[in-house]
C-alpha cells in the first residue's frame, strides 16, 4: 500500500517521462510490464502508483523503496538498463529524482 508519511524511513524517488500523446499509452505499458515482472520483486520495493497528465504528455511515477541501496541496486541491474532503453525509446527524456517525504496532509 502506497502510504506517505515522513515519519516512515524509507527512501521514495518521483521519475517524470516528458512523452507525446502518440507514446504515451506505449510507454505506461512498459512501466506497467517493468513494474509487473520486475521492479515490484526486487528487493526494498514498498510501492508505487503512475500518474499521467490530461494532455498525456507527461507521466510521473511515484515509488516507495526501503533503502536508498535497494533502489540503486535496481537501476543498475542488466535488466532494468534494458527497460530504461525501452522508457527511453518512448519519451523524450526521463529523470528519476530521490526525496525525503517532509509534510503529508489528509
Amino acid at each position: 500500500m502506497l502510504t506517505i508519511d515522513p515519519a516512515r524511513d524509507c527512501q521514495t524517488v518521483i521519475t517524470t517521462f516528458e512523452c507525446s500523446p502518440g507514446t504515451c499509452q506505449d510507454l505506461l505499458e512498459e512501466l506497467r510490464q517493468a513494474y509487473d515482472s520486475f521492479i515490484s520483486r526486487q528487493p526494498g520495493f514498498v510501492a508505487a502508483a503512475l500518474h499521467v497528465n490530461d494532455a498525456q504528455t507527461r507521466i510521473a511515477n511515484y515509488s516507495q523503496w526501503e533503502r536508498r541501496e535497494d533502489f540503486l541496486a535496481m537501476l543498475r541491474s542488466d535488466e532494468m538498463r534494458g527497460h530504461n532503453r525501452r522508457f527511453n525509446d518512448l519519451c523524450r527524456s526521463f529523470e528519476p529524482v530521490m526525496y525525503d517525504a517532509v509534510a503529508a496532509f489528509g
